[in-house]
């Protein structure tokens, strides 16, 4: 039985990694302690090794007499469900927790790239970002500090906007993506409450996490959410705290019941995802520092990423490791879908 010590993290109010773990531990009942600050400025007054490379959140884990540090909140999910039994958001059903991990990297790696695309490329976005990240730190700054942080955060961040693959050529091509995933989320939660049933599985909160900060923060992509797709806006706040529902094991709707709208979400999984994972990791393999690809019909170039490149093996593994059965239900779901380029069975 764990221990009902809370759990302490580090994190952010703009931190969509923040959002979506701190959801995750209201719904499953988790006692936890958040403290709203920079994580390596924590490991530093507690003495502990940093992760590389540290973010938002960080979780302070007590194990053995040691304190140890860590921020990826996949592998962190996975962690809690062997420390705290009951209210699980992983299926139970190999075939659905293939999908429901596929859902949570889709939003951990990709939709993160409309977050960060919408905060710093348009102009009233990066002013609001720069004005309102300092002030997360400390609402109590002087205004000249204020100024100067919203000059330090803007700079660095609208000049890192590279790094995710933002520039001109590609801004119609996130912007396109992320009205489709509007378009699939607003047909998809016609049909049900969650993603694959009556109840949160891990890629809900991973959706979430992202979607509270176009929702929530970012003025474009908010007014962009509210035209396109009112139940995300309404399921955004209702994800907000779930600990008052009370999950059975019938929510969960198998692969093959699901209603045709998941299909849909996979669509864009496949359209923009997939090629950019399988670009990414030719580019890892390779050494190379940069990669291009088409998504969506235009060209993309970005710095590469490692692990991005560890994401798809991670992925790969799993579906390798289901059964002849639950591969044919996975493979059924995701026929002509474009996710099913990035999978291999061997």
């Amino acid at each position: 039985m764990a221990s009902q010590e809370p759990i302490r993290l580090v994190g952010g109010t703009a931190s969509p990694y923040t959002q979506k773990m701190v959801s995750l531990l209201r719904y499953r009942h988790v006692p936890y302690a958040i403290s709203w600050g920079q994580p390596d400025q924590a490991c530093d007054a507690l003495g502990v090794e940093k992760p590389k490379p540290i973010f938002m959140p960080t979780f302070f884990f007590e194990e053995g007499g040691e304190t140890r540090a860590e921020c990826d909140s996949t592998p962190i999910i996975r962690k809690l469900e062997s420390m705290y039994p009951g209210r699980s958001v992983l299926p139970q059903n190999p075939a659905l927790a293939f999908i429901d991990y596929l859902i949570e990297d889709f939003a951990d790696e990709w939709c993160t790239k409309y977050m960060f695309h919408y905060r710093w490329y348009p102009e009233i976005d990066a002013d609001n970002a720069g004005t309102l990240l300092p002030l997360g730190m400390d609402v109590s700054l002087a205004n000249d500090a204020l100024q100067h942080f919203k000059n330090f955060f803007a700079e660095r961040q609208i000049g890192r906007l590279y790094v995710v693959g933002s520039n001109d050529t590609t801004a119609p091509v996130i912007d396109a993506s992320y009205r489709r995933f509007l378009a699939a989320m607003e047909n998809h939660l016609t049909n049900q409450k969650f993603m694959l049933g009556g109840r949160p599985g891990a890629g809900d909160f991973g959706l979430y996490g992202q979607l509270t900060q176009l929702v929530g923060f970012d003025p474009t992509p908010r007014a962009i959410t509210h035209e396109l797709s009112p139940r995300t806006v309404a399921w955004v706040d209702l994800m907000d705290d779930q600990s008052g529902l009370q999950p059975q094991d019938s929510d969960w709707i198998s692969l093959a019941d699901q209603p045709d709208s998941l299909r849909g979400l996979m669509e864009e999984v496949g359209r923009v995802y997939a090629p950019a994972q399988l670009a990414n990791a030719r580019a890892v393999q390779a050494g190379e520092k940069t990669w291009e690809a088409e998504i969506d019909g235009s060209a993309w170039t970005q710095q590469t990423f490692p692990y991005q490149a560890k994401c798809l093996k991670w992925t790969n593994e799993r579906y390798q490791a289901l059964s002849e059965d639950d591969r044919a239900s996975v493979d059924a779901l995701l026929q002509g879908t474009g996710v099913e380029t990035m999978l291999t069975a061997s």
